[in-house]
């Protein structure tokens, strides 16, 4: 009998509810008080339970009503979101929207290019990850991902195509206790070299036998953009850091800018690409995502 239990059904209780009474939800659905009252007897008798009480002038929730009353609410619910997903995918639209950001790009235009997607697509769900190096390529090679925001791997594989996206502002910075700290002026390569470097490290092989942006021997490979500004601020190295992050460090004092000599203009910026494979191109989702990830970085 359960199985027998309809859609139209449930509707029609959650429309007795709301109105208060069968007459208003027959108005309410377009259907005679009869044809109503009719519907929420075989659904009652279908479910063991009863629904209403019906010895006042108006129809009152019994207690198991008002517990299932809930439960018809998140299957009708659910099932309107399965239809604008299926209406979505008929017009074009992607069925996700599946992103990997490098942990490079500012948050804040994240959010923004986000907030605007969840306006215009609201039944097109985002998966989202934040990864560096190798990790924003990986999940989009293995169909993961859709779309990648490319910073920390200068690489793009064959099988991906890419577009320059934004460059972020990049600078050097050092604990004001650390030894580096005391140069006035640019700071020789090879002083750099005798002090750790604090890097971000590649959680895949994609760049495996690569470096990029590392200059000390005394490397420290971190695969946590959180655990490295940590250890920067607590003075166990010197690194690279994309600006928006550690610009509030640096106002507060808890971290300095210091200059190597020969690769200020190197460092400077680190260019952003956005990229996807060359079978599964970005939906109208997709590039709206990116016009507005563009419109906010840039």
């Amino acid at each position: 009998m359960l199985d027998g239990v309809t859609l139209d059904q449930l509707r029609t209780f959650i429309a007795a509810a709301e109105q208060g009474s069968f007459s208003a939800a027959g108005r309410k659905l377009r259907r005679a008080q009869s044809v109503v009252s009719q519907t929420l007897a075989n659904l009652e008798a279908q479910l063991g339970v009863r629904l209403f009480e019906r010895r006042n002038r108006f129809p009152v929730l019994t207690t198991e009503g008002e517990v299932l009353l809930r439960e018809a609410r998140a299957v009708t619910d659910h099932m309107d979101a399965f239809k604008a997903h299926a209406r979505s995918i008929r017009e074009g639209l992607e069925p996700e929207l599946s992103v990997v950001v490098d942990v490079m790009f500012p948050m804040a235009a994240l959010t923004q290019a986000v907030g605007h997607s969840r306006e215009q697509f609201p039944h097109t769900p985002l998966r989202l990850y934040v990864e560096a190096l190798g990790g924003v390529v990986q999940p989009v090679l293995d169909g993961t991902c859709n779309i990648a925001v490319l910073g920390s791997l200068p690489l793009v594989p064959e099988a991906m195509v890419a577009e320059p996206l934004a460059d972020i502002p990049m600078v050097t910075v050092v604990s004001p206790a650390h030894d580096l700290a005391r140069y006035r002026g640019s700071i020789s390569l090879k002083a750099m070299t005798e002090h750790v470097q604090l890097v971000l490290t590649d959680r895949t092989s994609l760049s495996e036998g690569r470096n990029f942006g590392v200059l000390s021997p005394l490397a420290w490979r971190l695969a946590d953009m959180g655990a490295k500004q940590a250890f920067l601020r607590a003075g166990f190295g010197w690194g690279h850091m994309p600006v928006h992050i550690v610009q509030e460090d640096i106002d507060q004092g808890r971290l300095v800018r210091i200059k190597i000599q020969g690769q200020q203009r190197h460092i400077a910026y680190l260019p952003v690409q956005v990229a996807w494979r060359k079978d599964t191109p970005p939906g109208p989702a997709g590039q709206a995502f990116i016009a507005q990830l563009r419109s906010a970085a840039g």
